[in-house]
């Protein structure tokens, strides 16, 4: 099966069995940025390109204190963060609905589970479970590498703490998830890999 995208790109679903194997050619143009910052971007590019909409859910907060210094004009002076509800992205792709995660780490050999809270896990399984499709964009630091991780991975260590197992191995992220090379436009080509999720 292939799949054409506006910027003229093809994805064929044969590239699959090199999933594990990095591009030739590494993009280098906005080394540095967050992780959040190049999904929103490719997000973006998603959207105007018609393909996807997908959009970061806002951090709630409690505002305690807000000064006015004109009638029209409002200063928050004081605020608190509140612990967020669910996942970090939302919304649409070939009319499947989406939820997921993004997550750095430092590691080099594993993916704390720390990263994550019960009620995300909670709240992921429960989307999964009205056939929602939930991953986590995981990236490795250090080797700047980036993977797409199906929820069923996560809830598999998640469930299993009790055995004592804190983390998830990357090896196991390496076999069971995508790897994604970075792109030009969109710099996180993650649909991709949506893709052969849908497929399953």
């Amino acid at each position: 099966m292939a799949i054409h995208y506006p910027n003229g790109g093809l994805f064929t679903t044969k590239n699959s069995a090199s999933k594990k194997s990095r591009a030739n050619n590494t993009i280098y143009g906005k080394r540095g940025m967050s992780l959040e910052d190049e999904i929103n971007e490719s997000n973006k590019y998603y959207l105007s390109a018609g393909i996807a909409v997908i959009h970061k859910k806002p951090t709630p907060i409690q505002i305690v204190d807000v000064y006015y210094p004109k009638r029209s004009a409002a200063v928050i002076k004081k605020a608190y963060f509140k612990q967020a509800s669910t996942t970090d992205y939302n919304g649409v792709y070939r009319g499947h609905y989406l939820d997921f995660e993004a997550k750095e780490t430092k590691n080099k050999t594993s993916f704390p589970l720390s990263n994550f809270h019960a009620h995300q896990i909670k709240h992921m399984k429960a989307c999964q479970d009205q056939a929602g499709i939930c991953f986590t964009i995981v990236k490795f630091v250090t080797t700047d590498q980036v993977f797409l991780m199906p929820a069923d991975i996560l809830f598999d260590y998640w469930d299993a703490q009790a055995t004592g197992r804190k983390s998830i191995p990357k090896a196991v992220i390496e076999r069971d998830g995508f790897e994604i090379d970075y792109a030009l436009q969109p710099r996180i080509p993650y649909l991709k890999y949506v893709d052969l999720l849908l497929e399953k």
